[in-house]
């Protein structure tokens, strides 16, 4: 199922790479948006760990590879390392919400105040 048209220059094929990888970082973005729902629904750190769901993927892109023509093992290292990097995400965002709370600010003796935010606990506390 390969799309590929033949190029007639490097630049030529560079431009189609460029288009393609404008694509993939949309759909790299849209895929972000569902972890981070998916994040809501984890209460601890094994459950956005998930050996065993990410190992299913890792079986589901490897036949979706095969299927489509990519190289196997280049779109299970892709999606590895995309899948570490969500993982990271997912981790690090619970503890952002919990040292970051909302906080209404007055600024210059305004009555309308702004949000902002604010650590909610001393820094290294």
């Amino acid at each position: 199922m390969n799309k590929a048209v033949t190029c007639k220059s490097l630049e030529e094929v560079r431009s189609n790479i460029d288009a393609i990888d404008h694509k993939i970082v949309s759909l790299i973005a849209e895929r972000g948006d569902f972890v981070m729902q998916a994040a809501r629904f984890k209460k601890t750190s094994d459950d956005v760990k998930a050996p065993q769901r990410v190992e299913q993927v890792i079986s589901k892109v490897r036949a979706l590879a095969q299927d489509s023509g990519a190289n196997p093992d280049v779109t299970e290292a892709v999606y590895r390392s995309m899948i570490s990097a969500f993982i990271n995400a997912e981790m690090v965002e619970p503890v952002i919400k919990r040292v970051m709370s909302p906080v209404r600010l007055c600024v210059n003796g305004s009555k309308n105040p702004s949000v902002g935010v604010r650590p909610s606990a001393p820094y290294g506390s």
